[in-house]
């Protein structure tokens, strides 16, 4: 198990996670085995790569921020289909949206109804 954890502290090292085997010495011989297990089956290489892309920017020459138009939440159901489509066609063409929804009716929060009870 030593040329295991020593390899384990090797890739550790590689990516700064040596914090992982900090309390190694203070588990029994089951919970040493099962650590080094688990350390063995992270994917290190996959989360660093996920993490620089983070830092990158990119900015695209055909950015460009447009409203949409206003759509009754009753009419919302009628039109679902039509609306999950272009959703997903923008996903497929790597496009990204971003919609507010404020309907201004205080039904999330129930602010309507105690308006309606500090009314009466």
């Amino acid at each position: 198990m030593d040329a295991k954890k020593e390899e384990l502290q090797n890739i550790l090292k590689k990516y700064g996670q040596e914090h992982l085997l900090n309390h190694y010495e203070s588990l029994d011989e089951a919970h040493k085995k099962e650590l080094l297990k688990q350390i063995e089956q992270i994917d290190f290489e996959l989360i660093n790569s996920l993490y620089q892309k983070t830092k990158k920017t990119e900015k695209k020459e055909n950015d460009k921020i447009t409203p949409i138009e206003y759509l009754d939440k009753s009419k919302l159901y009628d039109d679902y289909k039509y609306y999950e489509n272009i959703g997903k066609k923008a996903i497929k063409e790597g496009k990204l949206a971003a919609v507010t929804m404020a309907g201004g009716q205080g039904t999330r929060l129930r602010t309507q109804t105690v308006q309606k009870e500090l009314m009466t």
